[in-house]
């Protein structure tokens, strides 16, 4: 290489390098994305009622604040409150059916005699290094007030200023790419605005849903702190495969104080709604939008929570749905599917199948 593609290459790495250092300040921009994208979409049907763009969005940010508002008034206190003591029974929960399973083994029937089963001390302390890693960041996101709330209003500002002029920002991001490829860019990116509106109005009413059958279920078991699990249930349903598990964790430690049948009805209670949320209630929602194959999910959860922590988690969905947009749009229809051998570029080939798209036979949820 000649010394102005060697520059080239050395300013490409400290990019890289730079971007990498801030990372956390980019999900947390991502995040607003995410946010104004939401709001926009609420302006722009109130512009389809003949408001202007500047009432629209001062109307859009003024019911925002208010539904905020009232939300944090009557919903979050007592929600704190019974987290708070959730928090607390975990542990005498986790005891209890620690005692049940050591009864259990010491009267167990004659025909598990001759089995060899692993007595409840070695499994506690086998799995007491895992939740020594993994508690500590996962409750780290409740601790720092002064931190969470320095990145919730710059969460705000930011999503304030995409909200108030987005063209512009559109603008300056396609100005990055070659002049010939500006208008491709500009279409790539309303495509991961659909895609990313649609998993986002799709999740809130899976979530929703999620939360309200929770609340029906435990009430109907009678078991306490009904809010605060049912919240969780609905905010943790937004981290596809691990949301779902941990969400279980709070009910049946708070049943395993009250008697052991209620164990077992909160567990079928929350695998029944987990396969109606996966097999009907996001199938039907989402229909035709957007979709990810399961081991996809998984990957990008594990990717992102390895690079970014817990944030990168609970942002590893939307992550994924801009990866795949770009994939589908950029690499395989304007690349691979172009891509022709020298001997066959005289005859037209079909184009390739795309490899994130389920198959026909499937519950597809993106076209």
């Amino acid at each position: 290489m000649n010394l102005g593609q060697w520059l080239s290459f050395l300013c490409l790495i400290i990019v890289l390098v730079f971007l990498w250092q801030i990372r956390q300040v980019l999900l947390l921009i991502f995040t607003a994305v995410v946010l104004a994208t939401a709001l926009n979409s609420i302006v722009r049907q109130f512009q389809k009622l003949g408001m202007t763009r500047g009432r629209a969005v001062l109307l859009t940010i003024g019911s925002s604040l208010l539904v905020s508002f009232l939300f944090f008034y009557l919903i979050v206190p007592p929600f704190v409150d019974q987290f708070l003591q959730l928090v607390a029974l975990v542990p005498v929960g986790f005891v209890q059916v620690v005692t049940w399973v050591e009864d259990f083994l010491n009267n167990r029937p004659d025909w598990l005699t001759n089995i060899e089963l692993p007595s409840p001390s070695s499994l506690i302390d086998e799995i007491q290094p895992f939740l020594s890693a993994v508690l500590p960041n996962f409750f780290a996101i409740f601790s720092g007030s002064l931190a969470v709330l320095l990145q919730m209003l710059l969460l705000i500002i930011f999503t304030l200023m995409l909200l108030a002029n987005p063209l512009a920002y559109r603008n300056a991001i396609v100005q990055l790419f070659p002049s010939f490829y500006r208008s491709r860019i500009d279409r790539v990116l309303s495509e991961c605005e659909v895609a990313l509106g649609s998993w986002l109005g799709g999740a809130l009413i899976s979530s929703t849903v999620v939360a309200i059958l929770s609340a029906i279920g435990l009430w109907a078991f009678q078991i306490k702190f009904v809010l605060a699990q049912s919240l969780l249930a609905g905010l943790l349903n937004f981290i596809p495969n691990i949301g779902p598990t941990l969400s279980m964790v709070f009910p049946l430690t708070v049943a395993a104080l009250d008697a052991p049948w209620k164990v077992l009805a909160v567990l079928i209670l929350y695998i029944v709604i987990q396969n109606l949320e996966s097999y009907l209630i996001t199938p039907t929602i989402m229909a035709n939008q957007v979709s990810l194959l399961p081991a996809m999910t998984l990957a990008a959860q594990l990717i992102f929570a390895r690079f970014f922590g817990f944030l990168g988690l609970l942002l590893a969905l939307p992550l994924a749905v801009i990866a795949k947009t770009f994939i589908q749009e950029i690499l395989i229809r304007d690349i691979l599917d172009q891509w022709r051998a020298p001997h066959d570029s005289h005859r037209e080939l079909p184009a390739a199948k795309n490899p994130f798209e389920l198959p026909a036979d499937t519950d597809s949820l993106y076209d």
